[in-house]
């Protein structure tokens, strides 16, 4: 018997507009969080009822362009790196029980490659979304995500745009060798019992545990980064430097700081990725199948 036909891989932009969808949806909360990370918001009621009576309604979705450019930027990235990284690791992450470890190691090399890449996005998506919660001389009053990134380039210098590239870097390998790795072996383990197929059922479960793991494993980087970026001036960028100052002013735990709206962020966000993706994925299939060569 001949082997059967490889299959043809999906669209490297399919994860891409996925997360897109996801955080466009999520984005009150992502910018609740932010703004509990890098100002002295204490609580998360608190923070959005601020916002509402600063801003109004519109005022939750402050700074979605700069989401926008990062998700189509980082995320794009790491959903295609993840995909070429398990190819090098010679893994079928759909078989049971493929390797945690090199599903893990796959996330890593695709956060490591995404972090990169996204560092210029994810600093204009938090500097929009921080900017309402400071007072008014310390803003820095961008239009939208393009005007941020050509502002940082001629008032800071090209090297804004690498400002807090380490803990950002840190922070996606974290969260792709959790999240991605995780969703990966908790839908390949799930698919190994008699009680789940591979339908949203399944896709839910996986992508609820792995939302969980991921917001744990992430929260330390998380905050680092916001604060790190968000900030501006000499020394400003120094990642010992932040927390020195943190662990003097609010101890060890400030670390999770924020870990509760992060985790209601994250969660939903992560489930509406990999429903959206798995949608998209059965979309490409159902196109394909009619002939749709561009797909």
């Amino acid at each position: 018997m001949p082997p059967p036909p490889k299959k043809k891989p999906y669209p490297f932009w399919l994860g891409g507009v996925a997360a897109t969808i996801a955080a466009s949806i999520t984005h009150p909360l992502d910018l609740t969080k932010v703004r509990l990370q890098a100002s002295g918001d204490k609580r998360m009621l608190a923070s959005i009822q601020k916002t509402l009576l600063t801003a109004g309604p519109r005022g939750l979705f402050d700074g979605i362009s700069g989401t926008w450019m990062r998700q189509m930027s980082y995320s794009m990235c790491r959903f295609w790196a993840y995909e070429e990284s398990k190819k090098v690791c010679m893994l079928d992450a759909t078989a049971p029980g493929a390797p945690a470890w090199k599903l893990g190691l796959a996330g890593s090399m695709a956060g490591g490659i995404a972090g990169l890449v996204g560092n210029p996005g994810d600093i204009v998506m938090v500097r929009l979304q921080g900017d309402f919660a400071k007072p008014p001389e310390k803003r820095f009053n961008y239009k939208h995500c393009f005007d941020a990134l050509f502002r940082m380039v001629k008032e800071e210098g090209p090297s804004s745009l690498a400002r807090g590239v380490g803990p950002n870097v840190f922070r996606a390998v974290l969260m792709n060798a959790s999240q991605l790795a995780s969703y990966d072996f908790f839908k390949a383990s799930l698919l190994a019992t008699p009680y789940f197929e591979d339908n949203i059922y399944c896709h839910f479960t996986a992508s609820f545990a792995a939302g969980t793991v991921a917001t744990t494993v992430c929260s330390p980087a998380d905050v680092l980064k916001s604060r790190i970026m968000n900030a501006s001036g000499p020394g400003s960028s120094s990642t010992i430097l932040t927390i020195r100052t943190a662990l003097a002013t609010e101890g060890p735990l400030f670390v999770f700081k924020g870990w509760v709206p992060a985790w209601v962020r994250l969660q939903p966000t992560t489930i509406l990725i990999f429903l959206t993706l798995e949608q998209l994925r059965r979309g490409v299939e159902w196109g394909r199948g009619r002939g749709w060569a561009w797909i």
